[in-house]
């Protein structure tokens, strides 16, 4: 089993805050596999009729614990009333320690019905970071991580298995989206999907996505936002407040993973031209993991300078653009926004950095650094 030391800090990390972690992700992402790493804990898994009867009388099943226990429940959401269960190990027993697992982030779907606000911290268990690829994967092949993506399966098999996505693509219909929402339009729903995950990158026109596949507008917005709750899709904001000329509403939309890309535009390898926008996604993943997607945005102005994303702290906000060979920046976008907002720090992620360092634009500082260092920035604040 390789170890992710990584997430198992963020978990414990997490539970000096408070009693409970909701573990969301997409499934065979690892949530069980990680869980299963965790030390002295009581494993349920919720799918299991027999482990959920146990929590048919939530209270009756925590008192028969001893005092001080870390439970995991995984799959939880297959539960009839999930957040109840999860309320109940809250307040009435101090000393419990909870990890629920799920498919889907703790948001307004059907069955929670309380968002157990003060008593849990969320994490989203991304595909395979970059750093972990190389550093517990044993895999320093960029091309491999960005073709075959992070799925831990996925990303460990000698050859992209198109058999496996395509298998993935029917479970998360059939287990997770027909779960929580109960969506009929199963050919809508996928094509849908897959075209987003197609255009992962662009700014989503829900126009022009409803007459490509056939469906009312607004039921693409629900269905853009069922994908988002489900953690296959990740919606950014842009970042507006100073400039006339900026765009203000319509998000970008990127796929959860790499691999999936690449499988939906049909890719049989990696080109020179591809690895920019596959490794923004890469990027992406740190950023989210280390914010929790607070304060998380691209920017982009009406004459199309953008910036790949921005991270607001406070007055200040920090500007972070994505680079495979950082020779071939140029500043011009950064330069326009910093015209508007001078506060903050600039990046430049390249995946073949080990040190970081900085370069000067003009009047503009930039550091340039990997994706380790970009981790420890965004999170030192």
């Amino acid at each position: 089993m390789i170890k992710r030391p990584y997430w198992l800090g963020l978990i414990e990390a997490a539970w000096r805050k408070r009693p409970i972690v909701w573990l969301a992700g997409v499934r065979r992402v690892g949530k069980t596999t990680l869980t299963r790493m965790l030390s002295d804990t009581i494993y349920l898994n919720c799918d299991l009729p027999s482990d959920a009867r146990r929590l048919e009388d939530p209270e009756f099943f925590f008192r028969s614990l001893p005092r001080r226990s870390t439970i995991v429940l995984d799959e939880i959401h297959r539960l009839a009333d999930p957040s109840r269960v999860l309320k109940i190990a809250s307040d009435a027993f101090p000393g419990l320690r909870v990890l629920a697992a799920g498919s889907s982030s703790l948001a307004a779907t059907r069955k929670f019905k309380d968002a157990l606000t003060g008593r849990k911290i969320a994490l989203n268990l991304t595909p395979v970071l970059w750093t972990e690829t190389m550093e517990e994967f044993g895999i320093r092949d960029l091309d491999r991580r960005l073709f075959q993506g992070g799925l831990p399966e996925f990303l460990l098999s000698p050859v992209k298995d198109a058999a496996l996505f395509s298998e993935w693509m029917d479970s998360f219909y059939a287990r997770d989206i027909q779960e929580l929402f109960a969506f009929r339009e199963r050919a809508g729903f996928l094509n849908l999907l897959k075209l987003l995950l197609r255009q992962s990158g662009g700014l989503a026109d829900y126009s022009a996505l409803a007459r490509e596949c056939d469906l009312s507008r607004v039921t693409v917005k629900a269905y853009l936002e069922a994908m988002s709750v489900a953690c296959a899709l990740i919606a950014l904001p842009p970042f507006h407040g100073g400039g006339r000329r900026e765009l203000v509403r319509r998000p970008k939309v990127y796929g959860f993973d790499t691999g999936f890309v690449t499988y939906t535009r049909g890719w049989t390898d990696i080109r020179s031209d591809d690895r920019g926008l596959l490794w923004e996604h890469l990027v992406l993943d740190v950023l989210r993991t280390e914010t929790g997607g607070e304060g998380l945005h691209y920017w982009r102005d009406k004459s199309d300078r953008e910036i790949d994303f921005v991270v607001r702290r406070g007055r200040r906000v920090d500007a972070i653009e994505c680079k495979i060979n950082p020779d071939r920046f140029e500043a011009d976008a950064l330069s326009a926004f910093r015209s508007i907002y001078p506060e903050g720090r600039n990046f430049l992620v390249c995946p073949g950095v080990a040190t970081p360092y900085e370069r000067r634009y003009g009047s503009l500082a930039v550091r340039v650094v990997g994706a380790r260092a970009i981790a420890d920035s965004v999170r030192g604040g």
